[in-house]
């Protein structure tokens, strides 16, 4: 029997978990499920198949850094934090890393990692990742996705996408647009909108610096963040060869580690990324992975987020509320 059919079989929540005198609109579906999945039967199972796995988990912002103590306070009491270079070197070597090991990662990291993130991982002394938008770093500039959002909502307009639409139908919309229609759809909306979006302060490059000191790993995130899967051959070379060449510039060493920036695997980024030198790059398919990466440069990664309430962070950190989203989604 499969762990997902494990999981299947137990996926009703326990009658004495019934949640009561809660407003249906106030509700969170994703995080009551992980909430009672905790009391599950197939937890501990899960949890002992865990302890085999690496799990990676790949965050974003911080905004609660006192749930994200929280969360890493669990990680030091449930499992074995490991660095980038750690999981390198068992590439390398050929060895498993240890039992429970977890790397904490960071896309598009933004201040709030540099402000709420960086002491709470210091204080515990755990390393991480951070995989930054090269272009960005040492601007005001939102993130593209931020603000074709707030573009779509100011009456922003573009040949390719509908008008007066609602902001999360053009950015899926956007994403899934080749790139030069995303980038001219883009142009459009700024011309059009009412009003332009806030300016957000990014990294620095000696932020990115503080980073590395504080045994944060910075690695590559492309130049503007596009989906690899719809640029072309040239695109894709120039989104991780000119992002590599900078954050090499910034750091004074060449970053080694890659987070694909739409999540997925592309094989002529890994083309690119092997004549480069990079050793490990970073999937966002939220699923655990084996402790020794058979495919280094495709590592899977849990989502998770610092307000994630600890009982679901326990669900998705043994594998089991992943499995029954592949499941729902699956039956879908």
């Amino acid at each position: 029997m499969s762990y997902a059919t494990t999981a299947a079989a137990v996926c009703a929540p326990p009658h004495p978990v019934v949640p009561i005198a809660v407003a249906p609109a106030a509700r969170r579906p994703r995080e009551d499920r992980g909430s009672w999945l905790r009391f599950s039967p197939a937890q501990p199972l899960f949890r002992a198949r865990a302890a085999q796995r690496l799990a990676v988990l790949a965050y974003h912002g911080v905004t609660d850094p006192r749930s994200f103590g929280a969360q890493l306070d669990r990680l030091r009491r449930l499992a074995t934090p490991v660095s980038v270079q750690d999981v390198e070197r068992a590439v390398t070597e050929g060895r498993p890393l240890p039992p429970r090991s977890v790397l904490v990662t960071f896309d598009d990291p933004d201040r709030t990692v540099l402000r709420h993130a960086l002491p709470e991982l210091v204080a515990r002394r755990i390393p991480a990742a951070a995989f930054v938008i090269a272009e960005l770093v040492g601007t005001e500039r939102p993130f593209w996705w931020h603000e074709a959002a707030f573009l779509a909502r100011n009456g922003g307009r573009a040949r390719l996408l509908p008008s007066g639409g609602d902001p999360d139908r053009v950015l899926a919309l956007l994403k899934a647009l080749p790139d030069p229609d995303r980038r001219r759809s883009l142009a459009e909306l700024r011309v059009s909108a009412l009003r332009r979006p806030p300016a957000q302060e990014q990294l620095r490059p000696e932020d990115l610096r503080a980073l590395l000191e504080a045994d944060v790993a910075v690695g590559n995130h492309t130049l503007g963040h596009p989906s690899l899967r719809r640029c072309d051959e040239a695109t894709v070379h120039a989104e991780i060869a000119g992002a590599h060449r900078v954050l090499t510039r910034w750091l004074g060493e060449a970053p080694t580690a890659f987070a694909y920036p739409d999540g997925g695997f592309d094989e002529r980024a890994d083309s690119v990324l092997r004549q480069l030198g990079y050793r490990l790059g970073f999937l966002s398919d939220h699923r655990l992975g084996p402790r020794l990466p058979a495919h280094p440069l495709r590592i899977s990664r849990l989502q998770v987020d610092s307000t994630t309430s600890t009982r679901r962070f326990d669900t998705i950190l043994s594998g089991l509320e992943p499995a029954v989203q592949r499941l729902l989604g699956a039956q879908a």
